[in-house]
C-alpha cells in the first residue's frame, strides 16, 4: 500500500495526507467517464444521425433515455458505495463501459447502437462516474472539500479541452466505429489500475481524520461567523440521515430544484453546441474550438469556485455561479459576431465550472458523510431525470422552429431562476436538533 504517513493517534498530522491519492484517483476517473458525456456524443452527432438515418430529434432521445436510466440507478448506487465504498464499483463500472464502446463499434443499426448506449454505458458509467467519485471523496474531506471536489471535476475539463480535438481527429482517422473502440481502451487502461491500487473507503479505517488533521471532523473548530458553510459541514460530517428523513426537509427538494432545472438546460447545450455554431455559419474548426472554449474553462474554474465556498456560503458562489453562465449564454447567442460567440461561452464555461463542484459541496455540508451517498442518490434521482429533458428539448425544437434561439433563451431565463432560488437555501435541520 503507498501509504507514507504518520499516525495521527497522538496528534501528529500526516507528512501527506492519503486523501489527495484519492483525488487524483477521481480526476482520472472524471476523464475515463468523459468519454459518455453528451459533449463527447455531440461531435458523433452529425455523421451518426447521416449513416444512420435518423434526426436530431431522435438521436437526443438517447441522452434522456441514459439520463434515465442513471436517475434509476442513483439510490441503489448511492447506497451501495455508502456501504462498500467506490474501489470495486470504480472497477466494474470501468470494464462494463469498456466493453460496452468495444460493441459500439460492430453496431449495424441505430437501435442497436442506443440499446448498447441504454444498457452496459449507462450502467456501467453511474458505477464509475462523478457521484461515486464525489461521496468517496467527501469521506476523506471536510474542512478542504471545496478545493478536493475541484480537482477532482477538473479531470471532466481537461478532457473535454482534448475531448473535441481528440474525435474529431479520430473520426477523420478512423471513422465513428473505430473511434469507440479507441475510447473502450482508454477507459479500461486509466480507471481499473489506479482505482484498485490506491481507492479505500474512509480515512477512519487507515487510522486517520478527514483533511488529514490531528482533530476528527466531529470536533467544531471553526471560529463563529467565519464561514458557516464550513461550519456546517463539520457539524454534519458524523450526522446519519435515513432517506425519509431526508426527503421530509425543505433543504433537500431546494438543492434538487435549483440545480436539477438549471441541468435541463446544460445537457440540451452540451449536446447540441457543436451543431449551433455550424449552423450559424461556423466552421466545424471555430465549433470545436468553441466547445474547447468551455471545456478550458471548466478546467481552470473549479478550484477558484472550491475555494470560494470554502471562504463564503457556498449558496452565494452558486448564485454567483448562475448569473455568470446566464451573462455569457447571453453574449453568446445575442449576436453571431466571433468575438462575442468566444467571450460568452468564455464566460458560459467559468459558470459551468462552478457546476463541477458546488452542487456537491452543498449536498456534502447539508447531510454530511455517513450517508450522503443514499441522499445524493436520491437527489440524482430527480435531477437526472430533469436533465434528461435537455436533449430533446433542444432537439424537437430545432425540429419545430428551425434554429436553436428559443431553447437558448428559455435556459438563460432559468438560470437567473436558479440564482435566486439558490439564496433560498438553508441547511436542514438534524434529527435531535
Amino acid at each position: 500500500m503507498p501509504l507514507t504517513v504518520a499516525s495521527t493517534s497522538n496528534g501528529v498530522k500526516p507528512r501527506f495526507f492519503y486523501g489527495w491519492y484519492i483525488v487524483a484517483v477521481g480526476f482520472i476517473a472524471n476523464v475515463a467517464s468523459s468519454f459518455a458525456l453528451a459533449s463527447t456524443l455531440s461531435i458523433f452527432l452529425k455523421p451518426l444521425t447521416a449513416d444512420l438515418g435518423i434526426s436530431r430529434g431522435v438521436f437526443s432521445l438517447l441522452r434522456s433515455g441514459e439520463g434515465i436510466i442513471a436517475a434509476c440507478l442513483a439510490p441503489l448506487v448511492g447506497a451501495l458505495v455508502d456501504r462498500y465504498g467506490g474501489r470495486w464499483l470504480m472497477v466494474a463500472g470501468a470494464a462494463i463501459v469498456a466493453v460496452g464502446y468495444l460493441i459500439l463499434g460492430q453496431v449495424a443499426s441505430f437501435v442497436q447502437f442506443a440499446a448498447v448506449r441504454l444498457t452496459l454505458v449507462s450502467c456501467g458509467d453511474v458505477l464509475m462516474g462523478y457521484m461515486v467519485v464525489n461521496v468517496v471523496v467527501a469521506q476523506w474531506f471536510v474542512r478542504q472539500r471545496g478545493r478536493a471536489f475541484a480537482f477532482t471535476s477538473m479531470g471532466v475539463g481537461f478532457a473535454k479541452v482534448c475531448m473535441p480535438i481528440l474525435a474529431a481527429w479520430l473520426l477523420l482517422m478512423l471513422g465513428w466505429r473505430q473511434t469507440w473502440v479507441v475510447f473502450g481502451v482508454l477507459t479500461a487502461g486509466l480507471l481499473i489500475p489506479p482505482a484498485l491500487l490506491f481507492v479505500r473507503r474512509r480515512p477512519e479505517e487507515m487510522g486517520l481524520n478527514p483533511d488529514g488533521d490531528a482533530e476528527p471532523a466531529g470536533a467544531d473548530t471553526t471560529p463563529q461567523g467565519k464561514n458557516s458553510g464550513a461550519a456546517s459541514s463539520t457539524r454534519a460530517a458524523d450526522v446519519a440521515w435515513t432517506r425519509s428523513e431526508a426527503l421530509r426537509t425543505r433543504a433537500f427538494w431546494l438543492l434538487v430544484i435549483t440545480f436539477g432545472i438549471s441541468s435541463i438546460g446544460i445537457t440540451g447545450l452540451n449536446l447540441h453546441v457543436f451543431s449551433y455554431v455550424t449552423d450559424i455559419g461556423h466552421s466545424p474548426v471555430v465549433a470545436a474550438s468553441v466547445m474547447s472554449v468551455i471545456a478550458s474553462m471548466q478546467l481552470a474554474s473549479p478550484l477558484a469556485w472550491g475555494l470560494l465556498a470554502e471562504r463564503v456560503d457556498a449558496r452565494i458562489a452558486a448564485m454567483l455561479r448562475f448569473v455568470v453562465q446566464a451573462i455569457g449564454l447571453g453574449l453568446a447567442i445575442l449576436t453571431g459576431n466571433l468575438f462575442c460567440l468566444y467571450a460568452g461561452f468564455f464566460l458560459y464555461g467559468i459558470g459551468l465550472g462552478g457546476n463541477m463542484v458546488l452542487p456537491d459541496i452543498l449536498w456534502a455540508n447539508y447531510f454530511g458523510r455517513r450517508s450522503l451517498g443514499r441522499i445524493r442518490g436520491m437527489g440524482l434521482l430527480i435531477s437526472h431525470v430533469l436533465a434528461a429533458i435537455g436533449p430533446p428539448f433542444f432537439g424537437f425544437l430545432y425540429d419545430a422552429t428551425g434554429g436553436y434561439g428559443l431553447s437558448f433563451a428559455i435556459f438563460g431565463a432559468v438560470l437567473i431562476a436558479s440564482a435566486v432560488l439558490s439564496l433560498m437555501l438553508k441547511p436542514p435541520r438534524a434529527r435531535g436538533s
